[in-house]
């Protein structure tokens, strides 16, 4: 029974895979721009890439924790004035909130996918990564906010979220 913790770790792991991708991109930007600074300083020498390394990483680590806080519903919401209503109203804005969410991220994911083709050819100085690397983050981040949304939107719809007691924290996973 010894390797009974490591199986729960694996399980735990595989269960928040944008978590350990978030960790692992936090990671990267460490220890990247912990060995440019010793580079610099120690070696007196100046790692071309790493700066460049380590905005790319800044850029994908931007967009999907972004998507994380959509998944845990983080983000800031006003609902000073959505509390005065009664509960099938509040229900009625809920959704509306949702649609209109959902609206903007797709034209926002179809925006992100005509800048990053047109990115392709386009290569970068430090790094000689195409420039379609970065700039898809942002498609892959729209895509998890929108799932997270209306996955959200779906529970809140069947009475499984936040939505029906308005506490803080509550439905999060």
């Amino acid at each position: 029974m010894q390797d009974r913790p490591g199986r729960l770790l694996a399980l735990k792991l595989l269960c928040h895979p944008l978590e350990v991708v978030l960790c692992c991109i936090l990671v990267a930007m460490v220890t990247i721009t912990f060995s440019q600074v010793v580079s610099r300083y120690v070696l007196h020498v100046s790692l071309s890439w790493s700066e460049e390394a380590a905005r790319f990483l800044l850029i994908w680590l931007a967009m999907l924790s972004a998507a994380y806080g959509f998944k845990v519903r983080a983000h800031f919401a006003l609902t000073i004035v959505v509390d005065r209503f009664g509960a099938k109203a509040k229900r009625t804005i809920g959704i509306l909130v949702v649609v209109a969410m959902a609206l903007f991220l797709c034209v926002f994911i179809f925006e992100a996918v005509a800048v990053t083709r047109n990115a392709v050819g386009r290569v970068g100085p430090g790094t000689q990564m195409s420039m379609a690397v970065p700039y898809s983050s942002t498609i892959v981040g729209g895509v998890l906010m929108l799932y997270y949304v209306l996955r959200t939107g779906w529970r809140d719809f069947r009475g499984q979220g936040r939505g029906q007691g308005n506490e803080p924290g509550a439905g999060r996973e």
